[in-house]
């Protein structure tokens, strides 16, 4: 199943969208070298940002021409993510403007490994791809320095 609109971090990690219906979301993602810490384990922020999206995936699949962002989101890890990671999101309240959820992701052989509830905002969703926002350009050192220090240089007063 395909994510309902391109998110590139996402596409990155490697999750894979598997339920996305009647305020539930479902994404699966197969552990890799490069996403453990120095436990050789699921990194938390690996954990967290799972959490993030299936939340934000539920609360988005009553309402699905919005968009949802994060508000708020409280995360306790119980155990170890090891293997093959699934993370549940479920809605368990909207308003015509927030989405309050939980979620949870479990490990390769089915055991909890963290629990996190969210708030969401709906808002309008953003085009994709061509029409979309901009990357803005970044300055980087050595490049226009004196601009980066001070972005909006006072001309009124002496130097």
């Amino acid at each position: 199943m395909q994510f309902p609109v391109p998110i590139p971090f996402v596409d990155h990690l490697g999750f894979e969208l598997v339920r996305f219906a009647d305020g539930q979301a479902e994404i699966h993602l197969e552990l890799r070298p490069e996403l453990l810490n120095s436990f050789m384990v699921a990194h938390g922020g690996v954990s967290m940002t799972l959490l993030d999206v299936v939340m934000a995936h539920a609360a988005r699949s009553v309402v699905p021409d919005s968009g949802a962002v994060t508000i708020e989101m409280k995360t306790s890890f119980f155990r170890p993510g090891e293997g093959r990671l699934r993370a549940v999101g479920r809605l368990l309240h909207r308003s015509a403007t927030m989405a309050f959820t939980e979620g949870h992701v479990y490990g390769g052989h089915g055991e909890l490994c963290a629990h996190a509830t969210g708030t969401f905002k709906y808002v309008k969703r953003l085009p994709a791809g061509h029409g979309g926002r901009a990357i803005k350009a970044l300055n980087r050192p050595g490049e226009d320095e004196a601009q980066a220090q001070d972005p909006h240089p006072r001309t009124d007063r002496p130097r």
